[in-house]
């Protein structure tokens, strides 16, 4: 015969006021994390070294350095090939970062939760 009343699933009260700390220490946990992340920088370069650009965990972008040979006014499509592979190999490093954040979070579990 199935019991009756008692909490859904069978949780006790202090086991759901325990997971509930734990939430929360985890999710405090995580913006810390997630602050520290958006202060760290991830550099990239372009066109053998003559375009490089710097990203923040933000993916903002905070300085791009050109070496003078790349800036060609007979050939702007290599400047510009060049400045955008850079920029999306700097915010490929910050999603790195980021996702391997997130593992350690959440334990490989990706992106979920283990209940």
């Amino acid at each position: 015969m199935a019991k009756r009343g008692g909490f859904p699933g069978g949780a006790m009260p202090g086991n759901m006021a325990n997971l509930m700390k734990q939430a929360q220490r985890m999710q405090r946990q995580m913006e810390e994390n997630q602050k520290e992340l958006e202060t760290k920088e991830f550099t990239a370069t372009a066109g053998g070294g003559a375009v490089e650009v710097t990203v923040n965990g933000k993916k903002e972008l905070v300085n791009l350095k050109l070496a003078e040979e790349i800036v060609d006014p007979d050939d702007i499509e290599t400047l510009q090939d060049s400045i955008v592979a850079a920029i999306n190999e700097a915010m490929k490093k910050s999603d790195e970062a980021n996702a391997e954040l997130m593992n350690k979070m959440t334990g490989g579990l990706g992106g979920g939760f283990p209940f």
